[in-house]
């Protein structure tokens, strides 16, 4: 083991599994009905779990019904915010999330709480190069241009907007990606990459992709099945 890996350190986090991918900066509600993650959220709100965070991770294969490895699960996931929330009348939760830190998985345990927990590492950016600000000045006009190429083809011009000036190419990327129906995978693709102008030019392309599809085909973008119920993300909670 090299002296960086030893360096890092590890965390215990709640883990929720799902079928999508949350990114850093992007906004996620979920509605919680299983009784497991009813506890999850009495235990966010009450402070048992410190911060109000807990981790998303996304399921490989949709076919599973039980999450009970590591590999039934992609390796890197995100921190989710707990923002908003509202508890029925039943005891369901519906919540709002705000995606915040990338980590690892490299445990899950199924018998320390009702819900999943999972031993994680963190999971940043690699530092831009000395000389990069040319590269990031053109990487941030191309991916800024898809953004508003995919949203005119896909959504009312009132109902989007570019990211601030001031967002960092690291950043960026995401918001970008947050804005549009992207599938699974090619969110997931994101969330792994560490290098932030590749991850600018990986979502310049996916997004141009996506409009062309949209262009050709003159129709809006249907959102995935599970988003379809309560406009909520389908979940095995």
């Amino acid at each position: 083991m090299d002296a960086e890996r030893q360096e890092r350190t590890t965390e215990t986090i709640p883990l929720f599994p799902l079928q999508t991918v949350l990114l850093p900066g992007a906004t996620l509600p979920l509605h919680l009905f299983e009784p497991r993650y009813r506890q999850l959220a009495v235990d966010l709100l009450t402070g048992t779990i410190p911060d109000r965070r807990f981790g998303i991770v996304a399921i490989r294969n949709s076919a599973v019904r039980e999450v009970e490895h590591l590999d039934h699960v992609h390796g890197i996931g995100c921190t989710a915010l707990l923002g908003e929330s509202e508890r029925l009348p039943d005891g369901r939760f519906d919540i709002i999330t705000r995606g915040e830190r990338r980590f690892r998985v490299l445990d899950i345990d199924n018998s320390r709480a009702p819900y999943l927990v999972g031993t994680v590492e963190w999971v940043d950016d690699a530092p831009l190069p000395p000389a990069a600000g040319r590269a990031v000045a053109g990487l941030r006009d191309a991916a800024l241009s898809a953004h508003a190429a995919y949203c005119e083809a896909a959504w009312h011009r009132d109902s989007w907007a570019a990211p601030e000036s001031e967002t960092g190419p690291g950043a960026l990327s995401y918001l970008l990606a947050a804005d549009c129906l992207l599938p699974l995978a090619d969110r997931q693709q994101l969330l792994e990459e560490t290098q932030p102008l590749r991850r600018l030019r990986m979502v310049s392309r996916m997004l141009r992709r996506e409009a062309g599809f949209l262009s050709k085909l003159r129709a809006v973008p249907a959102p995935p099945p599970e988003l379809i119920q309560l406009g909520l993300p389908a979940s095995l909670n």
